[in-house]
């Protein structure tokens, strides 16, 4: 019986330890902290853009849809945004929200994630976050090049990386728009207590890959959740200017809570207020706030509205 005993001590202590540490173990990744690119002069940042394209239109894997795009008015302009897209997705999800900016005067630089937009609908399934933040990091060179002044758009997982551009020492990411930013998963989806050991388990590939019911890679997903671990606590000062959120209540997705939280922090720092857009509900929109229906023309006239800080009302509510 004593051995017994022992034996069932000796295994609940190999318990309490591997619980232990996956709360213990460090999430964050060394290379990540990608150092800001070269400035590029316009003409070198449309070449590059224009490579990309080139090469991703001789890329048979690579649907012809979701190739990068760039929007160019010919020459530098005032205003320029950089437009990074969702998990899963491509960057023909901001096909309206990047006519709305050119017809506003931007050049606008909508590059392609890796390992997204691919005839393989499962290749996401395999992104790396440091894969994640050197895209972003090359995506905002090509963008601050194009405009005297720039400033990023992000969607769901594509608005944790434009939150990461926003604070990187070097970057002078002037204006922010995140929508739905996916910093954290909903709660009814997975409690916060779980978020780190999810982080290590499946971000760091210790165990098998498991896809969602929405198809989304929990080797994946942890991703993006490993570069929002490494957002610098307290934030930086930057010198942003305006920074807004946009969030649906029907959103099952992320933290809602979470997604306005660490912005308002961001905005603190800079000494800017945080501009908080709560669709109605009526909208019928949940994760997706670019997938607009009928008033999309209205909504994404008020996004462009939200990036530039615009005081007129917008019809707008705090989360």
């Amino acid at each position: 019986m004593p051995e017994i005993i022992a034996l069932l001590l000796g295994g609940l202590a190999l318990v309490v330890a591997a619980v232990a540490g996956l709360y213990l173990w460090p999430v964050g990744r060394r290379g990540l902290s990608v150092a800001p690119a070269r400035p590029l002069d316009f003409d070198t940042a449309i070449r590059a853009a224009e490579a990309t394209i080139a090469a991703e239109a001789a890329d048979p894997e690579i649907r012809p849809e979701s190739r990068s795009r760039l929007l160019s008015h010919g020459s530098r302009t005032g205003r320029a945004v950089l437009l990074l897209h969702g998990y899963t997705l491509a960057p023909e999800q901001y096909a309206g929200l990047a006519e709305e900016f050119f017809d506003s005067g931007y050049n606008v630089w909508i590059p392609r994630a890796p390992q997204h937009g691919t005839v393989d609908r499962r290749a996401h399934h395999r992104v790396r976050a440091g894969e994640l933040t050197t895209y972003a990091a090359q995506g905002w060179a090509v963008a601050a090049a194009l405009g005297d002044e720039a400033g990023v758009v992000g969607i769901s997982g594509g608005a944790v990386l434009a939150t990461w551009l926003a604070q990187v020492p070097g970057n002078v990411v002037r204006h922010l728009l995140l929508l739905s930013p996916f910093f954290g998963p909903n709660p009814r989806q997975a409690p916060a207590y779980a978020v780190k050991p999810l982080i290590v388990l499946y971000g760091r590939r210790v165990l098998r890959d498991r896809v969602t019911s929405r198809g989304y890679s929990l080797a994946a997903v942890t991703q993006y959740l490993t570069i929002a671990r490494t957002l610098p606590n307290p934030p930086r000062r930057t010198g942003l200017r305006t920074a807004a959120v946009a969030i649906s209540p029907l959103d099952a997705v992320v933290d809602l809570r979470a997604a306005v939280h660490l912005p308002r922090r961001i905005a603190d720092a800079n000494a800017i207020p945080l501009r908080v857009c709560t669709l109605p509900e009526e909208l019928g929109v949940e994760h997706n706030t670019l997938n607009l229906g009928v008033d999309g023309d209205e909504w994404r006239r008020r996004y462009v509205a939200l990036y530039e800080g615009d005081p007129a009302p917008l019809n707008t509510a705090g989360a």
